[in-house]
């Protein structure tokens, strides 16, 4: 077998360069598909590994344990799609959109959207399915009241992320903690430090804006007529939303994810036939193809004609380019390079934990998702933590922190790509609202450097103590 070597710094930063450039102009200026570019990388990536030595089959292999990375993710991409046509077609989101217009007064809209989400993403330990199932009635409702849609899908993720790095349910939480040798409830009860105040901020930053908005720009006489519409278009009661529940329900009671999003699928077909009167294969077929209606109301079709597999398929390309892109990254070894390269420099808490954020982002925007991230980071920075006496459980939260938060904010990654196709609004129009996220980021940044709710350890005993 040939020797293969890590890439130098030079060739690392020709590779991402390239990849970013070839993003940017396939998108921007050409107005290529990004899975044109992804799929241009993968031989960019390749032509440096290569290089370094590696063989063919060695960056074939890495494709697929890439894209066997985030399977999962897939899957529940997949099955959202179908749950929200059926859904759609059997009441349960225009049901949920009807309650909210009627009870959600529009100045507390965005904290009750924040709340709501939090809420649902505590109890079910999962961003998608929040975003898949009240995400969507919010951002409907939102739409309905007037208020900008990129604020209301800032509150949406806001809620969402808090229970996914946070809930012990979730699967970044359980990753993050597992992958940093730290128990899963040692961690949550770590992150509560950071993410309770960063909750808090976040909480009253919405209920400002919301009074800014709420009264302003409400139509009030739209409100009615949408509801109207809903009511003539849909049979509107309080059980249409006992899909909903069983979901909720079943994913608070741990039960995969995956399995239990098809299990409201299918119901939501069965509502479709039982009571909006519906055809057996047309509500079965709205899996598939999505729910559509043509109403004289474009408003109306607007809101409602979406979801299905189909609808999911150019996001699905985007996902598996992404990270067979991110397989390559990490077999070539470029995170680890990049991060050797400042080690000298990583000689406290404050540098370390700035480089962990800065290790879980780069992760993000090159392994193209989520758990690239949080596989990645803790791999590549637990040697800092470990020199520096760091508890473990700061790796772990940094990371998570780190990974989680900024998932939705790379318009190719699988979060990014998912947030803003359930929600019809693109990465760059929320990003600036994913107050949240922002609001924890800098949290973590002053924790480290000013040695506040910073651990060490030493002769195996955690004790609390300031950066001196």
């Amino acid at each position: 077998m040939k020797d293969v070597r890590l890439p130098t710094l030079f060739e690392i930063i020709i590779v991402l360069g390239v990849f970013l450039a070839l993003v940017l102009s396939f998108t921007v200026f050409l107005d290529l598909p990004i899975q044109l570019a992804l799929f241009v990388s993968w031989f960019i990536a390749m032509l440096l590994g290569i290089r370094l030595g590696y063989s063919y089959k060695d960056l074939q292999n890495a494709i697929v344990h890439g894209i066997s990375n985030g399977l999962e993710a897939v899957l529940i991409l997949v099955s959202v799609g179908a749950l929200i046509g059926t859904w759609i077609a059997g009441g349960v989101v225009p049901t949920l959109i009807y309650y909210g217009l009627e009870f959600i007064h529009p100045s507390i809209f965005l904290l009750a959207t924040l709340i709501i989400c939090s809420i649902m993403s505590v109890a079910t330990g999962t961003s998608w399915g929040t975003v898949g199932t009240a995400g969507i009635a919010m951002i409907a409702i939102g739409e309905g009241l007037g208020i900008p849609l990129p604020l209301v899908a800032g509150a949406i993720l806001s809620g969402a992320y808090f229970g996914d790095k946070l809930s012990p349910l979730s699967d970044s939480t359980v990753l993050a903690s597992s992958l940093s040798k730290v128990d899963v409830l040692a961690h949550v009860r770590a992150m509560l430090y950071l993410s309770i105040p960063a909750y808090v901020i976040t909480a009253i930053l919405f209920t400002v804006v919301g009074f800014m908005y709420g009264g302003k720009n409400i139509d009030l006489d739209k409100v009615e007529f949408l509801k109207s519409s809903l009511q003539n278009t849909f049979d509107i009661h309080i059980w249409m939303l006992i899909p909903a529940v069983v979901v909720i329900v079943l994913l608070a009671m741990k039960k995969p994810s995956m399995p239990v999003i098809v299990i409201g699928a299918l119901l939501g077909a069965i509502w479709a036939v039982v009571f909006q009167g519906m055809d057996i294969a047309h509500a079965i077929a709205t899996a598939y193809n999505g729910f559509s209606i043509k109403t004289d109301i474009e408003f109306l079709n607007g809101l409602l004609n979406r979801g299905g597999i189909v609808g999911m398929l150019d996001s699905l390309v985007v996902i598996i380019f992404g990270l067979g892109f991110g397989g390559l990254l990490e077999k070539l070894g470029v995170l680890k390079v990049i991060v050797s390269t400042f080690e000298k420099k990583l000689t406290s808490a404050g540098n370390v934990t700035l480089s962990t954020l800065i290790v879980a982002f780069l992760a993000n925007i090159f392994g193209c998702a989520m758990y690239v991230s949080l596989i990645l980071t803790p791999k590549i920075m637990e040697d800092s933590y470990d020199r520096l006496h760091l508890d473990r459980r700061v790796l772990s939260r940094n990371s998570e922190v780190g990974g989680t938060l900024t998932s939705g904010m790379v318009p190719w990654s699988d979060n990014g790509i998912y947030m803003a196709g359930i929600l019809g609004v693109s990465t760059f129009s929320y990003l600036p609202f994913m107050w949240l996220s922002f609001v924890a980021i800098g949290l973590a940044i002053i924790y480290g450097y000013t040695g506040k709710f910073i651990w060490y350890t030493k002769n195996n005993t955690v004790k609390a103590e300031k950066l001196g």
